[in-house]
């Protein structure tokens, strides 16, 4: 619900622990990879990894504590895009 919440659009999976996340406007799956690398210490995997139909997407693992969660949405949020 946190990534909902800054605005991104998110479906969690029924049964994996990896979320795909669709990039914001202005953005290049790699593009965004790499500004929440430098901007929020996240790391991500850009979804044109995984062929044409994945660019425009990000995907994350979601195999932590809630609270680690937390944690990476307030440095998006503050990650300035």
């Amino acid at each position: 619900p946190g990534l909902k919440k800054l605005g991104f659009d998110v479906d969690p999976p029924p049964a994996a622990f990896y979320i795909w996340v669709t990039v914001p406007k202005g953005y290049t799956s790699a593009s965004f990879t790499a500004h929440l690398l430098e901007k929020a210490g996240i790391v991500t995997t850009p979804g044109n990894g995984f062929g044409a139909p994945g660019e425009g997407y990000i995907r994350m693992t979601v195999c932590t504590t809630k609270e680690r969660l937390a944690e990476a949405v307030e440095r998006i949020k503050k990650a300035d895009w």
